[in-house]
């Protein structure tokens, strides 16, 4: 039986217009790790101040200051130098990002079970919320229309 070490990840970028995530984004993180639904692999924020110039703030530098100290990262530095200096310019100037790389733990076993079969995932696509609730909406007009 193969079982793997770790499930399907996501690097998840999070853009915030003040320099640091709010009491709310701190707390869900918390609510996500503390119900097993994800691991947090690795946390890394990116101020990119108005000039253009940025700054990388590891988690071990803020996290007395914005509530996650019991937070231990599983996989501290798998967002790369490059990944993070990728994602600093997709940053709005004046903006601090929050980049997290989660592994959803919910998925492990699944993972490892079309491993074990010889099977492979082909595609796998998140749809972001806002997208998701907008188009649901719309598909509920249409069938409220379409039932009248």
């Amino acid at each position: 039986m193969a079982e793997f070490e770790y499930g399907p990840a996501e690097l998840m970028v999070a853009q915030f217009d003040t320099d640091r995530p709010s009491a709310g984004v701190v707390q869900a993180i918390l609510d996500l790790v503390e119900s097993g639904t994800v691991r947090l692999l690795d946390l890394v924020f990116v101020e990119r101040h108005p000039d253009g110039s940025v700054d990388i703030i590891e988690l071990e530098q803020i996290g007395d200051e914005i509530g996650l100290t019991d937070v231990s990262l599983e996989a501290s530095g798998i967002a790369g130098d490059e990944d993070v200096a990728q994602i600093a310019e997709l940053l709005e100037p004046g903006s601090t990002g929050a980049v997290l790389v989660i592994e959803h733990l919910w998925a492990k076993t699944l993972a490892s079970r079309f491993f074990e079969s010889g099977g492979v995932v082909v595609h796998s696509e998140r749809i972001p919320a806002p997208v998701l609730n907008a188009v649901a909406a719309a598909a509920y007009e249409e069938l409220e229309t379409t039932e009248s």
